[in-house]
């Protein structure tokens, strides 16, 4: 699955983990290696759940250090993982995904045992600041909710079925109770979450949406070139901020903003948050069903769902695909 921001979510969990002793570590940090290098180099993001972590399926500190050893620099900081070796649990967290600095957006970890975060606030001062605001302890799975659609990861039974008795500890204490204000409806200069057909209605009937227009016609003038020009994030607070000049009806000039890639994820996010897809959820049982075609009949299985779209979703998908064309062209 995706996060929240369109990067590619990797999980690993402890209770996965068979005994140490039927476990060919070598073989496992080769998995580590072949799984990580199809995602280190664009932005990602980690789900560590702690769960089912116990002494006999814990990595013995001799391998850890030898699998330390063998880890090249593109994926270990020493700084990071030598006060790591102290401590077990919190090592598996920080070495058995193995970072590119400049890439891992966040790391998640799922129920946390208080040992791994009594530890991590002593060793916290050795570890960059950077890498350190990375780090988000999570302790229900519905938290994750804030960050990501957790229903798109495969977790584990175990996991939820504990998930489910911390929860159920939890029923006799009375939460804080918490106002929560009624729903605004949206400005009349709405962009993100809204309808196309919203959009539509208020501005004066045209089928494509300003935010899509802009940022297509941005990126076809100075971002065609780009090496790797969707794969990469952007900071979310600006995202934020010019999602909220664009629902506010306010001009955008990209090019205050020194990066390229913030018109490239502003059209991700704005796809992203349409209520009904582009390709509608009517689609998605046919779009599942076309492996199950013959090769030979599969272009004309997708063409006819394509044209059992609604009018206003052709138009708008047609106007996407075909710049993404020219973008695909640029980088032949």
């Amino acid at each position: 699955g995706d996060d929240n921001s369109g990067r590619k979510v990797i999980t690993f969990s402890c209770c996965r983990m068979p005994p140490s002793h039927q476990l060919n570590h070598t073989r496992l940090m080769e998995y580590l290696k072949y799984t990580l290098d199809q995602y280190v180099e664009n932005d990602y993001t980690v789900v560590y759940f702690h769960y089912g972590l116990k002494s006999l399926n814990k990595p013995s500190l001799k391998w850890l250090q030898t699998a330390y050893k063998e880890f090249d620099r593109k994926y270990v900081s020493k700084r990071l993982v030598l006060p790591s070796l102290v401590f077990n649990s919190l090592l598996i967290v920080l070495f058995s995904f193995p970072r590119y600095k400049k890439n891992l957006k966040a790391l998640y970890v799922v129920h946390p045992s208080n040992f791994i975060k009594i530890l991590w606030n002593i060793f916290k001062p050795l570890i960059s600041h950077k890498f350190g605001k990375k780090i988000t302890y999570l302790n229900y799975l519905s938290d994750l909710g804030e960050y990501l659609k957790y229903d798109q990861l495969n977790i584990p039974q175990e996991v939820v079925r504990h998930d489910e008795n911390l929860r159920r500890k939890q029923k006799g204490k009375l939460p804080p109770v918490v106002k929560v204000p009624p729903p605004r409806p949206p400005l009349p200069t709405q962009q993100f979450g809204v309808s196309l057909q919203y959009i539509k209605d208020k501005n004066k009937g045209k089928l494509i949406p300003p935010v899509m227009k802009e940022t297509v016609s941005y990126l076809k003038s100075k971002g065609l070139q780009v090496e790797g020009l969707f794969r990469r994030s952007a900071s979310i607070q600006t995202i934020k901020d010019v999602q909220k000049l664009y629902n506010q009806g306010k001009s955008v000039n990209f090019d205050d903003y020194h990066d390229i890639h913030i018109p490239a994820v502003i059209l991700k996010t704005f796809l992203r948050e349409l209520p009904q897809p582009l390709l509608t959820f009517d689609c998605y049982d046919h779009i599942l069903g076309i492996t199950s075609v013959e090769s030979c009949l599969r272009v004309t299985r997708c063409k006819q769902i394509i044209q059992g779209l609604p009018e206003h979703n052709y138009v708008v998908l047609k106007y996407l695909i075909c710049f993404l064309h020219m973008v695909s062209m640029g980088k032949i």
